[in-house]
């Protein structure tokens, strides 16, 4: 992806009051992330790559996400070791997924110390739809909230996917052993609406880039 549009496509996951003066990682496939642009409000944005979870490398998966500084300290991390792993060519998707997975049970990759805040406010993003089970990948248009919630489930909160907040849930670790578990809350209709406005321009240079960026009827 062109560098100036990935720093577009990263920066758009955060509200544009907080753009300016976040932290941006690109990436570089034959290293991982770097920092393309050094912040000085502790949030942090980039472009996802790979979800370890699901075990597997693609080429046309761009989930743009952003952390405040809880995240960047306990979270990115693990992004950020990922990527590395994967552009080294040196393991397989299956065996950086049992990497990380050993990694949380040994305690080296860590819940967030407080509550905070990750955004995922872009018109528009490239990724699974649903939970490790299944490999389908879609462009969906579904900004969102994300409220660190570890060790927690849907009975916790009354969560459902259909009337507002939920936590999605996890049959990686298994139920609440989750350390980077989330609360997702849906962005409103009419704010939804007014993000996707507001990125029309970025989407358009998306599906110049690449096709498979229009996003269908429906939002998917």
């Amino acid at each position: 992806m062109p560098v100036d549009l990935e720093r577009d496509f990263a920066l758009s996951s955060l509200p544009p009051h907080l753009r300016k003066g976040a932290t941006v990682y690109l990436m570089d496939p034959a290293k991982g992330y770097y920092i393309d642009q050094k912040g000085t409000n502790g949030f942090i944005c980039f472009v996802t790559r790979t979800e370890w979870e699901w075990g597997e490398f693609r080429k046309d998966l761009t989930m743009p996400i952003s952390f405040d500084a809880a995240g960047a300290k306990a979270i990115f991390p693990v992004y950020h070791d990922v990527a590395e792993m994967r552009a080294s060519g040196k393991f397989t998707a299956r065996q950086i997924k049992d990497i990380v997975i050993d990694r949380i049970r040994k305690g080296i990759y860590k819940a967030p110390a407080r509550p905070g805040v990750s955004y995922m406010l872009e018109p528009v993003m490239r990724g699974y739809p649903g939970n490790p089970t299944n490999n389908q990948i879609m462009t969906m248009s579904m900004p969102h909230y994300m409220f660190y919630a570890p060790y927690m489930d849907n009975a916790d909160i009354g969560g459902d996917m259909a009337h507002g907040p939920f936590i999605p849930g996890n049959v990686v670790m298994g139920d609440k052993k989750e350390p980077f578990g989330y609360i997702i809350m849906p962005a409103g209709e009419a704010e939804a609406a007014k993000i996707v406005n507001a990125g029309s321009d970025l989407m358009k240079r998306l599906v110049a880039y690449k096709s498979y960026y229009k996003v269908k009827a429906g939002g998917m």
